[in-house]
């Protein structure tokens, strides 16, 4: 009777430590939750992403609106007929 109760102890440690500790236990599928959670949230911020350059694609495609503002701040051009006054700072 002891032997069978000393081999049952035994064995419900063993299947404690595979459930909490073991590849497929509680341990590691905490991980995993982390993991997929921190992923989904990487993935929301890329699908923003993309939808803001899908959108400023289709506004580079139709309209000129947009081109004419990267024009004026990204190269610095002008329309013809306007005039361009550059303000310098006298302390300089």
């Amino acid at each position: 009777m002891r032997t069978v109760l000393t081999s049952l102890i035994i064995l419900f440690v063993v299947l404690q430590y595979a459930v909490w500790l073991g590849d497929f236990g509680y341990v590691r599928l905490n991980q995993l939750r982390s993991t997929v959670s921190s992923q989904q949230d990487e993935n929301k911020n890329l699908e923003q992403r993309n939808l803001r350059l899908q959108a400023e694609v289709v506004d580079l495609k139709q309209g000129t609106a947009a081109l004419e503002e990267r024009a004026r701040s990204q190269l610095g051009m002008i329309k013809d007929g306007e005039q361009f006054y550059q303000v310098i700072d006298a302390t300089e």
